[in-house]
């Protein structure tokens, strides 16, 4: 396999969950890598855990994807991987128990955040001739669950941007791929204020350094190849009709 050495990539909500194993293993194969999040300690601890850099960010701000950006192109001169990871359910409820403020919130988290980033991102893969951007959906996405409905729309938003985005960066040797997880051993579900998994499911759930494997493997293609999106299920997860 190739490896990324000499590439540097930003992944977003790096602090914990999906974001640490999407990090550690980008670091694992050679790449210079970048995290973000909200929380300063969580992120420093974990930048010092994997050996990365990280700088503390919020998605759904636009300053500090422009803070962020800048540094890390006054760092090493590139951008060649940009991992929008970053989402949370923020309110999973009904439509009629949200507060307006609630919904903003996880469209900018889950979506528009997503959007800003690649805003700031694509000038610099453009005029380099190269890069990988992998958006972190959901199966949500696609599928529908009761008290879901905010989430899941700014998650299939996401897809769709994706797939237009791509149309737009293909002449440039700019690939853009949607990663659809499901079920994850990571503490979304608490997060979210549910039930998380009992040990036994959260052991067979996707874990996330088998997600951060997948992201390498996407970012290894030949350049000249691009996948444009790729669901992951675990067999533990039961969904019918898939």
């Amino acid at each position: 396999m190739a490896t990324l050495t000499g590439k540097t990539a930003i992944v977003t909500g790096g602090s914990r969950g999906y974001g640490t194993g999407i990090a550690g293993a980008l670091k694992d194969n050679g790449a210079v890598v970048w995290i973000t999040g909200r929380d300063e300690k969580a992120l420093r601890s974990t930048g010092e855990k994997l050996g990365v850099h990280y700088m503390k960010a919020d998605v759904a701000r636009n300053d500090d994807w422009d803070a962020l950006v800048e540094k890390v192109m006054e760092e090493t001169g590139t951008i060649d991987i940009l991992v929008n990871n970053a989402g949370g359910g923020v309110k999973i409820a009904p439509l009629d128990e949200q507060e307006d403020e609630e919904i903003e919130e996880s469209i900018a988290i889950n979506l528009t955040g997503a959007i800003a980033g690649c805003r700031r991102v694509v000038p610099v893969m453009k005029k380099q001739e190269s890069g990988t951007i992998v958006n972190i959906s959901s199966v949500c996405a696609k599928e529908a669950w009761p008290g879901w409905s905010i989430y899941s729309a700014a998650k299939a938003g996401l897809v769709q941007f994706s797939q237009c985005l791509y149309t737009e960066l293909r002449e440039y040797g700019v690939r853009v791929t949607s990663l659809i997880p499901s079920w994850g051993a990571t503490k979304f579900l608490y997060a979210a204020h549910l039930q998380g998994f009992d040990p036994e499911t959260a052991a067979a759930a996707i874990q996330p350094g088998e997600l951060g494997d997948l992201v390498v493997t996407i970012c290894t293609l030949p350049p000249h190849l691009n996948i444009e999106e790729l669901t992951l299920w675990p067999l533990v997860q039961k969904v019918e009709p898939l």
